[in-house]
């Protein structure tokens, strides 16, 4: 096996390694030179597409459409997607391998999850007129320079809102690019424009000129941390500055005649110059390496290093990591250093292994860790393999560690060397992993179809498994030619006993493929009402959506399909659709009795509800303030009871309101009062009160109102006008259908104890307490003793003579003499 530091090499005063990948990356009848090459960060998937402004052979049978081909690393084909529209400009992949495609028109299309369906938006701001020159693109957005030389920049994907940037300078750009917003003091992308000498930074709000002399600058490059900014002069040279213009880092001079094609940052520390077979990184302080290759050269810068690809190799270019250099590094004394060497001693059983362990035992769990972080660095299973045997052997001699870090790692490296298998194509270096996340990581071996992968994988890190099998059934919907039944019954089967399965949005899929059958079949297996109930109104199949929105017992998930009833069908065919279901006609008439009275007729016609209809209307009567308007509900609700032997009583009341709105119409015009809307008791009241018993009398007889009640109206409405004359006069009759006591009660109750008292001897059915109390309630405590000495009740007398003052003591005394000689 080779030693780890074979493919390193040292450029100045660090060490720099060239890992290759992949071998046989593409067919060498695919003239990459005449490709425009995008990759996806952290060792996504690479997208290919022809460039317009090359010639190229011809080829009969290729197609007249253009394609953009996605591809693993590895030169898997993923995706071929046709462009019917529009000259592409430029390509861009976002953090979550979204595909960016902008055409010269200002079209983007957001090619999600490397699927055929994409997500457009257009630029505005002019670029349609003007045309799109290029784009440069980070993360989360990307910049689009026309050939007006504005600047247009979308900040976010997910809702894409292109702003205008500050007005650049006139004059060709030679060269651009741009510091991401992470990165700015202004918190908004600055792009760098290269013209003439100098170099301008536009940003959201102004256009700056840094005032350099040494222009045309042909390339320009911004470190991945934005701290440092690269330039390639028009004398060959690379200068590398920081990000403020201020300091002049390292220079370098190629000697190369004509300008690389290509410029970019490798990590942090290294800037590499690629001509068409020919590379050069460039190090710190000037120091270079250069690296020659049979083909045609691309650069795909990532995080933390570069991919090279040509169409044999695909190679990773990066700084040594500090775990592997401390740990490899020739002459090496470390502590890490000495823990491998132990290893290979241990594995040829000499006794000198325990002597190492010893001299670096005060350093051991340093040594542990430093070897755990470089078997995370490292792409050769075998050396994997021998760092954590050499961090196993040095934790198994410490008495106290946490191994957490090195089973976490043992983990990784499961993982990472799975997907970095040729057919996988996923060349992940640890930071990038770690960077990526390995829910998104799973989310990409989706995107691939990879799912039996993906399940080991999710299953390993014990990640929830439930979006992959949706993924599958979904897809299988999409691709599969088998019949309905058949597709319904091997997803059902698969999934079967799988928690967290959305077969609503396996349905969805397939009800957007034309498959509404398969759609209806798939959401019979969907336990939430509430996401089956939209599908099923979006097939069509409206009853069914009621009916499950009914079982769920969800009133808002039953109104929600009762309003998308309600505006897609006819009345009748409303009606006729809830009539059969008791609480959709509940809730229907609950509803319409506060927001919808027409609807609620309308109901109640249609369920041949007569008695509620007619109640409806009454209502409605009792509301409106035109008598007019009243006379007209009425008639109508009387209509409606006419034909039914059911409600004759409601009909004889309907026909007497209208009666009494005629006799009160009348009234208003004569006396010129207000009596429309008063019951018969009120009119008649309010007659009384007004002083027309006539009129009062002619309403009694007219609606035949009890004797009874009419006296109380009378005795009511006179107390109430304090007509005392009258009163008295009603105390000379005879007799009183109510009887006397409320003629007490009112009366007294309206402060005329003298009248009240009128009424006292003709409470004849009251005991002779009742009648006293009464007198002493009069004030009449003199009467109260008369009736007392006619019952001959001593008591009473007694308890009179207690509450009495001034002569009426001595009357009282009088009386109860008068009882003496009978008691002897």
């Amino acid at each position: 096996m080779s030693k780890p530091t074979a493919d390193w090499e040292k450029v100045g005063d660090r060490f720099y390694r060239k890992t290759q990948l992949y071998t046989d990356v593409f067919d060498q009848d695919l003239e990459l030179e005449n490709y425009v090459i995008a990759g996806a960060p952290y060792s996504g998937a690479v997208a290919l597409y022809r460039d317009e402004d090359k010639l190229h052979a011809y080829r009969g049978t290729q197609t007249a459409k253009p394609t953009i081909d996605i591809f693993s690393c590895a030169g898997k084909l993923i995706r071929s997607l046709n462009i019917d529209k529009g000259i592409v400009k430029a390509l861009g992949w976002s953090e979550d391998e979204t595909l960016l495609v902008v055409t010269n028109d200002g079209t983007v299309r957001c090619y999600h999850n490397l699927q055929n369906d994409f997500t457009p938006f257009t630029l505005g701001h002019g670029a349609e007129e003007h045309g799109v020159r290029a784009c440069r693109f980070w993360l989360s957005g990307f910049v689009a320079l026309l050939n007006n030389n504005a600047l247009i920049a979308v900040t976010r994907y997910d809702e894409p809102r292109p702003k205008l940037l500050a007005t650049p300078p006139s004059g060709d750009v030679a060269s651009w690019a741009i510091i991401p917003p992470a990165y700015t003091l202004s918190r908004s992308v600055e792009v760098l424009l290269a013209t003439g000498k100098t170099i301008y930074v536009v940003d959201a709000s102004e256009c700056e000129d840094r005032m350099l002399e040494n222009g045309p600058f042909k390339h320009i490059a911004v470190s991945p941390n934005g701290n440092f900014i690269a330039l390639y002069t028009d004398d060959s040279r690379v200068w590398v500055i920081s990000s403020d213009f201020q300091n002049r880092l390292s220079e370098y001079n190629s000697r190369v005649k004509t300008p690389p094609k290509d410029m970019q940052w490798c990590g942090n520390n290294a800037v590499v110059l690629a001509w068409e077979d020919e590379v050069h990184m460039v190090g710190p302080n000037g120091a270079a390496s250069k690296y020659f290759y049979d083909s045609w050269v691309h650069l795909i810068a990532d995080t933390d290093g570069i991919r090279i690809i040509t169409n044999d190799i695909c190679e990773f270019l990066q700084k040594v990591p500090d775990a592997s250099e401390e740990t490899f590094r020739l002459g090496s004394t470390s502590p890490a250093s000495v823990l491998i060497d132990a290893v290979d001693l241990l594995e040829k059983k000499s006794p000198k292994a325990d002597d190492n362990i010893q001299l670096i035992r005060p350093n051991l769990d340093e040594a542990v860790d430093t070897c755990v972080k470089a078997a995370g660095q490292e792409y050769s299973i075998h050396w994997q393999k021998q760092l954590l045997k050499a961090a196993s052997y040095g934790k198994s001699v410490l008495d106290l560690f946490n191994s957490d870090d090195f089973v976490d790692m043992c983990e990784t490296l499961r993982v990472l060397n799975a997907v970095r298998f040729y057919e996988i194509g996923l060349p992940l270096s640890y930071e990038q992993y770690m960077r990526l996340t390995p829910e998104r990581l799973i989310q990409r071996l989706v995107n691939r179809q990879e799912y039996l992968l993906a399940l080991k994988v999710s299953d390993f890190l014990r990640l929830p498994l439930n979006k992959i099998y949706v993924h599958w059934a979904r897809q299988k919907v999409r691709s599969s030619n088998a019949d309905e039944e058949s597709i319904c019954k091997d997803i059902v089967h698969r999934l079967d006993g799988k928690r967290g399965i959305s077969f609503e949005e396996i349905a969805r899929a397939a009800y957007d493929e034309g498959r509404s059958k398969l759609a209806i079949e798939l959401l019979n297996n969907e336990p939430r009402a509430g996401k089956q109930v939209p599908l099923l109104l979006s097939v069509g199949e409206e009853s069914l959506a009621l009916d499950k929105a009914i079982e769920s017992g969800d009133t808002d998930l039953v109104f929600y399909v009762l309003l998308h009833l309600k505006k897609k069908l006819t009345l009748a065919n409303f009606f006729r659709t809830i009539n059969t279901r008791s609480m959709a006609t509940a809730l229907v008439e609950a509803s319409a009795a506060y927001g919808d009275r027409e609807l609620l007729k309308d109901l109640y016609y249609q369920d041949d509800r007569r008695l509620d209809g007619s109640n409806l209307l009454l209502t409605e009567a009792l509301k409106q303030s035109d008598s007019q308007h009243r006379n007209d509900k009425l008639k109508l609700a009387s209509k409606l009871l006419q034909d039914s032997r059911e409600h004759t009583f409601q009909v004889k009341a309907i026909d007497e309101s209208q009666r009494l709105l005629r006799i009160q119409e009348v009234f208003e015009k004569d006396l010129g009062e207000s009596f429309v809307g008063l019951s018969v008791n009120e009119t008649i009241y309010k007659l009384i009160k007004s002083g027309n018993i006539k009129r009062s009398q002619k309403v009694q007889s007219e609606f035949k109102v009890a004797e009874k009640t009419y006296w109380w109206i009378r005795l009511c409405a006179l107390v109430s006008r304090r007509d005392w004359r009258e009163l008295e006069e009603m105390s000379k009759t005879r007799k009183s259908p109510i009887g006397w006591e409320p003629f007490f009660n009112e009366i007294l109750g309206a402060g005329n104890a003298k009248l009240a008292s009128l009424y006292i001897p003709k409470c004849t059915s009251l005991t002779v307490p009742e009648r006293i109390e009464m007198w002493i309630k009069c004030g009449l405590i003199t009467k109260g003793a008369e009736e007392a000495l006619k019952a001959k009740d001593i008591s009473s007398l007694e308890m009179l003579k207690n509450k009495a003052t001034g002569n009426a003591v001595h009357e009282i005394e009088r009386m109860m003499a008068q009882l003496a000689p009978s008691r002897r």
